[in-house]
């Protein structure tokens, strides 16, 4: 990453682990007599895959992922309780052909580490955890905090370090508000870094409407353009403020539908195009053939500009999901994009038997070499495989969990 070295890194992510460490074993401890009953419970997911990339053999992998989890829930009075999620991210890939140069990668690193305090009509949590919203499935304006991709069945996504507060009324609004401050990576379709030192501040109110819900939401953060791929090179500002707002919606009448649009907007000047709009708008249905035929349908463009409703440049994609259960095993999917503007398809298709502890997949896709939709894949988040050209994935997955009353 530009302007972080990798030591540094690495002991950001060793600190944050021992921290996690000692937040587990201080809130862990029971009391000497306990008024309720607590529960420990310990999880784990095994996975391992293979990538085979027909296009080009650097990027064909294979990587073992071992996601421990263990969460603590203490009860205390008045319907309030404790609990707290400590999770490391253990994984290993290695290249199949040596001579590309590729290093191999063996890496531990936090995953979730948060404690949260809830009540009936309000919560809060801190620590490393993942912040997630919005409507729309497949290509995600509302995309700010996660880089989850609908394409990978784990939905393995770094998480946040932040405070997270949320509010339930009685009506069934819902107020967020968070603040963010120390994390270092990209995040979401950021292009540049978060200026070091500064937190990150935001907000979400969601209304009930009819037969549906409505949602207002902004961000505000200090950018680096000194740090990520589109670092300045030219005489300009080293930092600026960024403000994001989007308004979202959802609405069940007989067919899904739903919207989510958001603008970014950088304030310093002499920028070309300090404005960045996106918009989504999408609708699914399950149709009533065989075991059910769930299909889903999105048109989603991505635009910068000089201006915030000035006309702006950027891609228009139309996106569609495609899901068939053959059985109560087995179930088969598929997801096409299509840039309207250059013509380019991604295509993946997917197969899936479940049973009680396993998961096994077989996935296939087709995708340009270069171009991606998603943001996150192909080396942004360490440790997940790309997707890029053409080429065929299988993975297999083993979960287990044991739960304890004291």
């Amino acid at each position: 990453m530009p302007g972080v070295s990798l030591d540094r890194v690495k002991r950001q992510e060793s600190l944050h682990l021992a921290w996690s460490l000692l937040l587990f074993v201080a809130l862990a401890t029971p009391p000497v007599s306990p008024a309720y009953a607590q529960h420990i419970d310990v999880q784990g997911q095994l996975s391992a895959w293979s990538v085979v990339n027909a296009q080009d053999s650097g990027a064909s992998t294979a990587g073992i992922r071992y996601l421990p989890l263990i969460a603590l829930d203490k009860p205390l009075a008045n319907e309030r309780s404790l609990d707290l999620e400590l999770s490391p991210n253990l994984f290993a890939t290695a290249p199949f052909d040596s001579s590309t140069g590729l290093t191999r990668v063996a890496r531990a690193r936090p995953y979730r580490a948060w404690v949260r305090f809830k009540a009936s009509r309000y919560e809060g949590r801190v620590g490393l955890q993942k912040i997630n919203f919005g409507s729309a499935t497949l290509l995600r304006p509302l995309m700010w905090f996660d880089t989850v991709d609908p394409r990978d069945p784990l939905q393995i996504t770094d998480g946040v370090y932040a405070g997270l507060f949320r509010s339930y009324f009685p009506n069934k609004a819902t107020v967020w508000a968070w603040g963010l401050f120390g994390n270092t990576s990209l995040k979401g379709w950021e292009a540049d870094g978060t200026r070091t030192g500064r937190p990150e501040v935001g907000g979400r109110l969601e209304l009930p409407v009819p037969r549906g819900q409505l949602a207002v939401t902004t961000h505000h953060r200090d950018v680096d353009f000194s740090r990520g791929p589109q670092a300045m090179v030219s005489i300009g500002p080293a930092f600026t403020a960024e403000h994001r707002y989007a308004l979202d919606g959802k609405w069940d009448v007989g067919v899904g539908v739903w919207f989510e649009g958001s603008l970014t907007h950088q304030s310093a000047r002499g920028l070309e195009q300090p404005a960045q709009r996106a918009l989504n708008v999408g609708t699914d249905y399950t149709f009533d053939i065989g075991n059910g035929l769930y299909a889903l349908g999105e048109f989603f463009l991505l635009e910068r500009a000089a201006r915030p409703l000035g006309p702006g440049e950027g891609p228009r994609i139309v996106a569609t999901l495609l899901r068939y259960p053959l059985g109560l095993l087995d179930s088969v999917s598929g997801i096409v994009y299509v840039d309207t503007a250059t013509g380019d398809a991604y295509r993946f298709v997917s197969w899936q038997r479940t049973y009680d502890r396993w998961q096994f997949y077989v996935m296939g896709f087709w995708n340009p070499q270069q171009a991606i939709v998603q943001p996150g894949v192909g080396g942004r988040s360490l440790g997940r495989s790309p997707l890029a050209g053409t080429g065929g994935q299988v993975m297999a997955v083993f979960n287990h969990r044991w739960r304890r009353q004291w």
